[in-house]
């Protein structure tokens, strides 16, 4: 895996390195003898017995109700509408990873954790969660509540001291190993995606919907937080906003949709030069740029895009 740019906090600027039951109606047939008699006649034509009407076929057993998780998850792809529809979502993770891990293959990234010399310690799984920044503690300290004496449960403790810093203390080769050992266990991988989806994904989706974004839109606002994190200082989401702001508005305020991504990602670019690890901006030039030149606002596939020299395609 090749990663190629820095990772950052859950409240700091973020590193860079988504058959249906048919019921059928069941007629029962039935047969009415009919008496045929004939007034006024020497003899009375007898009625040929009745044929017994068939046994109604009993109806189907009703399907067994939906679990309350279920229905939670039903109902929430039902209220999809943009980059959360589950398809959009997936390319979402996939056009991230390109970017964060130079792969298309995200799920393979559960494992994955280096210190890639940002200053900010480990940076490990699926969004780049970060030793130093308080997102790594945050989504350990899930997966202790779902998971007790997990792998990386012991480390806790040491993580809780080196938040905040770049230390390895009480950390090292055991606590990778144990990281990678973890990443096998499916409820870790729904704690990563738990944790991807309350930070960073879900507040970026809403954010969108409130400003009036389609797909595109949400799908920029998403990969600004990965990196930048969703705070309001200059160079995290917030402040981003804010600057594009001062050039034009959201289609929720007026403003044209194109006019507004584009002065948004014009000040994503300017935060992204702030820091000399993010100072290469094809995520944006040449990815979400080439889709908002396209017109492409409904992220449809097929989608074709390079970052960092490398080129992808979806569809």
């Amino acid at each position: 895996m090749n990663l190629k740019t820095p990772h950052t906090p859950s409240t700091a600027p973020h590193h860079s390195r988504s058959a249906r039951a048919r019921r059928l109606r069941r007629l029962a047939p039935f047969v009415v003898a009919l008496a045929l008699a004939v007034p006024g006649a020497s003899y009375a034509l007898a009625s040929p017995a009745p044929t017994p009407a068939p046994t109604p076929a009993p109806a189907p057993a009703p399907a067994p109700a939906a679990s309350a998780g279920a229905r939670t998850e039903q109902a929430r792809t039902k209220a999809a509408t943009g980059l959360d529809d589950p398809a959009k979502k997936e390319i979402a993770m996939q056009l991230v990873s390109s970017a964060e891990n130079s792969s298309l293959d995200w799920k393979d990234q559960y494992r994955y954790i280096e210190d890639i010399g940002d200053g900010r310690g480990y940076t490990a799984g699926i969004i780049g969660f970060c030793s130093g920044t308080g997102d790594m503690l945050d989504l350990v300290e899930r997966y202790a509540r779902t998971t007790p004496g997990n792998a990386l449960a012991p480390y806790l403790p040491a993580l809780r001291e080196v938040n905040g810093t770049d230390s390895h203390d009480g950390l090292g080769s055991a606590f990778e190993n144990a990281w990678r050992t973890a990443a096998g266990d499916p409820a870790f991988q729904q704690a990563q995606n738990d944790e991807r989806d309350r930070v960073y994904f879900d507040p970026a989706v809403a954010q969108g919907k409130e400003d009036g974004v389609g797909t595109l839109g949400q799908f920029i606002y998403y990969d600004a937080i990965v990196m930048h994190g969703p705070g309001d200082d200059g160079t995290s989401f917030g402040g981003i906003r804010a600057r594009a702001l001062r050039e034009a508005r959201p289609p929720a305020e007026g403003g044209d949709e194109t006019a507004w991504l584009n002065a948004f990602l014009d000040a994503r670019v300017w935060a992204m030069k702030q820091e000399e690890a993010h100072s290469d901006t094809s995520r944006v030039d040449t990815a979400q740029r080439v889709f908002l030149d396209a017109g492409n606002l409904g992220l449809e596939p097929p989608l074709e895009w390079k970052v960092y020299g490398d080129s992808y395609r979806i569809g």
